[in-house]
């Protein structure tokens, strides 16, 4: 008997073009980002609430990343502690978000995966509340995700930060 990270191994190393919804019971960061590491496009608590699994299921069905919010908190936590300096080169870059964003909206990217909110951002990278909520807008609007967990966790995913 397999557990779901293993199970989510065999189906990448098959290639196949399944898309994988982990929804478990465990939650603790080792858990999570074995299963993230395994290859799981969506990792959902089975205390989630019906709209959260449907929202989850249409976001991988759209080809996008989700996560519980629960869990969101801890790769969040994670990658900002983790975070990379060095700059995404984006003209080599295999995701294509890379080549739709531009360089102010990777930074702002950047940002969002270290937790930061709209004014925060606007604070490091002296701009407007209002300018930081538009690179903010534009870059979810680009990555054809719902909210800012999501971006963060698709950049992640895609290697942009």
């Amino acid at each position: 008997v397999m557990d779901g990270i293993e199970a989510t191994q065999k189906i990448r190393e098959a290639k196949l073009s399944s898309r994988i919804i982990m929804f478990t019971s465990r939650d603790s960061e080792q858990d999570v980002f074995a299963a993230l590491g395994a290859g799981a496009d969506a990792y959902i608590m089975k205390g989630a609430s019906p709209e959260q699994l449907i929202s989850a299921i249409r976001a991988v069905n759209e080809g996008t990343a989700w996560l519980d919010p629960a869990i969101a908190k801890i790769v969040l936590r994670n990658v900002s502690q983790q975070k990379t300096t060095q700059p995404v080169d984006r003209k080599n870059s295999k995701s294509p978000f890379a080549a739709n964003l531009t360089e102010r909206e990777m930074e702002v990217l950047g940002l969002i995966v270290e937790g930061l909110t709209n004014p925060q951002i606007a604070e490091r990278l002296f701009i407007t509340r209002a300018t930081a909520k538009a690179h903010v807008h534009s870059i979810l609007q680009k990555m054809c995700v719902d909210d800012r967990t999501q971006a963060a966790v698709t950049a992640m995913r895609e290697g942009l930060v």
